[in-house]
């Protein structure tokens, strides 16, 4: 652990930072009363680092990882609160089957909407934690300049919603929005607004997403709300030529950013 000064690593789960971490990972309202949320890996805990965000505490396990001795002198750095702690502890706060060799706890941070925005995602009623974590990191990877959230989604800070996400928290502005906000940004900024729609009426590859738009994910089970079908310009469909009667919600998300990200590199 280098030159951080710690006195006796943790080996007991009833320790009260523990406690407290372990209350993060299965409560969103603990998580909003707190204004943070955890990560978990190298990879996220780096992209933790690199976005400045404040970071409240870390755990870490013994490991001869070489990435991972880097990512701790880099912390240690920054003078963040680290706790060395038993494998068993580890795996007993971590939200996964294999928990890797570091944890991180992130003060919340609301990135702010951009003052122009041509290229808007909403997810609508999202319910499934992978599916809406996978979506962030598509709309991350097209480079999307927001995405708006209306109530019904699941928490953003879930555990799971943040390990699918893969960094994307750090790099978008993911802001919480009623519809009739979202009704204003689509005015202000002249949006057409585009609803993914299995039964709509224009192919997604006939849409014109070259102009200022905003599109809309629905939920997995019902689809899109009314709301979101009432804001919609155009519906817009993916041909599935396997008769199959619907695309999973996050494979449909990246299929349509990315024509809209090959229509604007046009």
């Amino acid at each position: 652990m280098g030159d951080y000064p710690i006195l006796v690593m943790i080996t007991s789960t009833r320790n009260p930072k523990i406690q407290w971490i372990k209350a993060l990972q299965t409560r969103s309202r603990r998580r909003k009363e707190d204004g943070v949320f955890v990560v978990e890996g190298v990879r996220l805990a780096e992209e933790a680092l690199r976005s400045g965000w404040q970071i409240e505490l870390g755990l870490v396990s013994p490991a001869d990882d070489e990435r991972l001795q880097r990512l701790i002198a880099a912390l240690q750095e920054r003078q963040i609160p680290l706790e060395e702690v038993s494998p068993t502890v580890l795996q007993a706060v971590s939200d996964t089957k294999a928990p890797q060799e570091i944890l991180l706890v992130v003060k919340h941070q609301n990135l702010p909407l951009p003052q122009k925005l041509s290229f808007v995602l909403v997810v609508d009623s999202l319910r499934d934690p992978g599916n809406l974590g996978t979506i962030l990191r598509s709309a991350a990877a097209a480079a999307v300049d927001a995405v708006l959230i209306p109530p019904g989604s699941v928490d953003l800070t879930s555990p799971k919603v943040v390990r699918a996400a893969m960094g994307a928290h750090f790099r978008l502005p993911l802001v919480r929005l009623n519809w009739d906000e979202i009704a204003q940004v689509c005015r202000k900024h002249r949006l057409t607004v585009f609803l993914a729609d299995a039964q709509g009426k224009v192919a997604y590859d006939q849409a014109d997403f070259r102009r200022p738009f905003l599109l809309i994910i629905g939920g997995e089970a019902e689809g899109a709300s009314p709301p979101a079908r009432s804001l919609a310009h155009q519906r817009v469909f993916i041909p599935m030529p396997g008769k199959m009667e619907s695309l999973n919600a996050a494979v449909s998300a990246a299929i349509l950013l990315f024509e809209a990200v090959r229509q604007r590199n046009h």
